[in-house]
């Protein structure tokens, strides 16, 4: 099986990747910031060269993980976020007609506005900042491709190997908590988040690609691990495995004030039972946040 993965650098693409290769099959990664490693540079926002590539491969299956990730920096780029989570997001679903690939574009809990979990797939969205605005209108995009295999997969907020602990909303949490320097940190205690590894969602990606039953899959799939932490009970986890005092993170419990475009929503569990259903073999094949902290912590 041929298999093109946007965004091959990433933390949640590099998993992907490296899933995906683990078990033979042709992976063309591909990167926009990174180089070396294999992987090959390419603009997404280029279409000539994109399409190019895509046809040059025709690849059975593209994961499109490439993506402006961060809502801070959105806000202070919407034109460039629009255009790599939305019009890209749209162009490779176009590819996906005329090529006859799957489309797998990642998408993210943030489409919702946290006020009433657990969301199912077909749940009403409402994000509540650009990033959650421009990855749902990324949905809108690819899935209003008549004739095209898309499947939008929604995931929460990731961790895993990364390159660098800052790739990682939830890595960067261990640079704080070995920060024994003195200087305090305000710690989000109000919001409620379901930290998802991504080894678990790339070895969920092969077993569905490769899978021998007649798997009728919806339009949108929901992938979440369903220990609920805190960004402040996460440092304490990490506090607790490294056996480091953590009296420098202050737990901060007040709703965000104002209508910060950055606002995020208060618990946007995603209710996972249709993909649990599905019939893929090992299921959703989900990893313990504190065991696989302290497994990969000790290497």
């Amino acid at each position: 099986m041929k298999v093109l993965i946007t965004g091959a650098s990433g933390v949640l693409g590099s998993a992907v990747r490296k899933a995906f290769i683990s078990t033979s099959h042709q992976v063309l990664a591909l990167s926009n910031t990174r180089t070396g490693d294999g992987l090959v540079p390419l603009d997404l926002t280029n279409t000539q060269e994109v399409d190019k590539v895509f046809t040059e491969l025709k690849p059975n299956w593209v994961i499109h993980c490439a993506a402006e990730r961060r809502p801070e920096v959105a806000d202070k780029d919407p034109e460039g976020t629009q255009k790599l989570n939305v019009n890209v997001s749209g162009h490779l679903a176009s590819l996906a007609k005329s090529l006859k690939y799957t489309l797998v574009y990642i998408s993210t809990d943030y489409v919702f506005d946290g006020t009433s979990p657990p969301y199912t797939p077909s749940a009403k969205t409402n994000p509540l900042q650009l990033y959650g605005r421009t990855k749902r209108d990324g949905e809108e995009a690819v899935l209003s491709i008549d004739g095209a295999k898309v499947i939008v997969l929604r995931v929460p907020v990731l961790y895993g190997p990364a390159p660098k602990n800052s790739d990682s909303a939830v890595n960067i949490l261990l640079d704080v908590v070995q920060d024994q320097s003195g200087k305090q940190y305000k710690m989000d205690h109000y919001a409620t988040r379901y930290p998802t590894n991504v080894v678990d969602i790339a070895n969920f990606l092969v077993r569905l690609s490769e899978s021998k039953k007649t798997i009728i899959i919806p339009p949108i799939l929901h992938y979440s691990a369903a220990e609920p932490f805190t960004k402040y009970e996460m440092c304490l986890v990490f506090a607790k495995i490294l056996n480091l005092p953590h009296g420098h993170i202050v737990p901060d419990s007040e709703a965000p004030k104002g209508d910060s475009a950055t606002t995020r929503p208060r618990d946007c569990q995603l209710y996972t039972k249709e993909t649990e259903v599905l019939g893929v073999e090992g299921g959703l094949g989900l990893t313990l946040f504190e065991e696989w902290w302290m497994e990969y912590l000790k290497k």
